[in-house]
């Protein structure tokens, strides 16, 4: 959180510009190039492939993320509180086309006693998806606001899908390797995105992002984003009860299905949007912190509820953390 917030604070007071601009640019597409073919390289697909038992689960989480959020983000037009800016309503509605997240789900899945497995395949399984749903929704959704015609589908395919292919080719002599550095490939993750980061906020500097994000609109913005976090936590909630989850798969669908990746979704802005980029992330970081603000709480509330019994359906707790288990 801090570092992203010293980016911004950095591209507010240095922008790039100029030549220095061309070279950011080019650097973060090689960036983000490597963070795919890393994603890759890591992603382990008999694991993926052993996770598919959990079908429910995963479709309840594939529906939220791509199905409940563009709803939510369309319907945010209609309910926001205070009029948002053009960028930054359009940033709400990409916010929404987003895949889950895997590493914060895991993390908060972990700690409030869910189905870990579970969680790393749902995250896995939508950010597989999102390489593909998440342009095409964006183009259908977005229109006039995203660059996606013939010529931006081949970028996507150059830019993310042709180093995670080639990351998962390359699996076989570097999956080990990787995952015996993972602490040393950490600072590559996040210098990555924290240079998407510095390079779309640079752009929007330029084009006067200070005179669009006001204080009232920030306000909306913040109001709309809490409202949409609400909304997802309470339906996969339901999702899951509906389904006959039990407590840990339950817990993994909720956290998963309500998360959004901003690793993922921060390279995909940058090749849909290019240079009005900026504005239009910001959405996606504050829901990004809202999300591991309130999942850590609910987590920590949720890991001392009492457990259900693992062939039971879901326990009361999802819906008020301190209420009984449902008799299984």
């Amino acid at each position: 959180m801090a570092a992203l917030a010293g980016t911004v604070g950095l591209a507010a007071l240095f922008p790039a510009s100029g030549v220095s601009a061309r070279v950011a640019g080019v650097a973060c597409d090689l960036a983000v190039a490597l963070l795919f073919f890393l994603y890759g390289a890591r992603l382990s697909t008999r694991e993926t492939l052993a996770g598919l038992r959990h079908l429910r689960l995963h479709g309840l989480v594939l529906a939220a993320t791509f199905v409940l959020f563009p709803l939510l983000g369309l319907a945010t037009a209609l309910l926001t509180p205070v009029p948002l800016t053009g960028p930054l309503q359009t940033g709400v509605l990409f916010l929404c086309l987003v895949p889950s997240t895997v590493q914060s789900s895991v993390a908060l899945t972990g700690a409030a006693g869910g189905n870990i497995p579970a969680a790393i395949c749902a995250g896995t399984y939508s950010s597989l998806a999102g390489l593909v749903l998440t342009p095409l929704l964006s183009a259908w959704l977005l229109g006039s606001h995203t660059a996606l015609s013939a010529d931006g589908l081949l970028r996507i395919g150059l830019q993310l899908l042709a180093p995670f292919l080639l990351g998962q080719l390359s699996r076989p002599w570097l999956g080990g390797l990787l995952s015996r550095h993972k602490r040393v490939l950490t600072p590559v993750d996040r210098g990555s995105i924290l240079l998407v980061v510095y390079t779309a906020f640079s752009a929007a500097v330029s084009q006067g992002i200070w005179g669009l994000a006001t204080p009232l609109a920030l306000l909306g913005l913040l109001a709309v984003l809490l409202a949409l976090l609400a909304a997802a936590l309470a339906a996969t909630g339901l999702g899951a009860r509906l389904l006959g989850l039990d407590r840990p798969a339950a817990v993994a669908a909720v956290l998963c299905g309500s998360q959004k990746s901003l690793a993922n979704g921060l390279p995909m802005a940058t090749v849909l949007f290019g240079a009005q980029a900026g504005l239009m992330v910001l959405p996606l970081m504050l829901y990004h912190q809202l999300q591991l603000i309130v999942g850590t709480v609910l987590a920590g509330r949720w890991s001392r509820a009492p457990t259900a019994s693992a062939a039971g359906p879901v326990p009361a707790a999802l819906s008020g953390p301190d209420a009984p288990p449902t008799p299984g």
